[in-house]
């Protein structure tokens, strides 16, 4: 099966082109089977919902949980929220951005760690304050920076 009948497949079964909204399922039906949305993919959606390749693309950029390149193997999303910076989070990003080799809003180009912003985890009484992988990871000081780092290199 071609890369771009994979594609197709996906979009067949969630592409509803008479009915309105069905731009976002297909873009999380997407993502979850192939980890992102990949860019050959676009015109198959536009076609598919009678859409233009730049309202497609507008919807995927405007959406911050969507990418439009492979996903790095480990991805911390650090609160920025102001309960968080209140506790010390511009210091933790920027132990974790040095420990890591990583800026924030990008992967390291060996794939292996992501860090993204994420605006209020609900934690704020035990912040700053993460997602690794999915995982809350609360109270993040410097030793759990290092246990952070520790984690996703192994």
């Amino acid at each position: 099966m071609t890369e771009n009948a994979g594609f197709q497949t996906v979009i067949d079964r969630h592409a509803l082109p008479d009915q309105r909204g069905a731009l976002l399922p297909l873009l999380h039906a997407l993502q979850e089977e192939f980890g992102h949305i990949p860019q050959p993919a676009v015109p198959l959606i536009a076609d598919a919902l009678n859409l233009s390749r730049a309202e497609v693309h507008g919807v995927i950029s405007f959406y911050p949980d969507f990418h439009t390149e492979p996903p790095a193997r480990h991805v911390i999303k650090l609160c920025r929220a102001e309960s968080c910076q209140a506790r010390g989070g511009a210091a933790i990003e920027g132990e974790l951005a040095r420990h890591l080799g990583v800026a924030m809003g990008h992967a390291r180009k060996d794939g292996q760690v992501a860090l993204e912003p994420v605006y209020c985890l609900g934690l704020c009484a035990i912040g700053p304050n993460a997602l690794i992988d999915g995982r809350p990871v609360a109270r993040i000081d410097t030793a759990g920076v290092e246990a952070i780092a520790r984690e996703v290199e192994a």
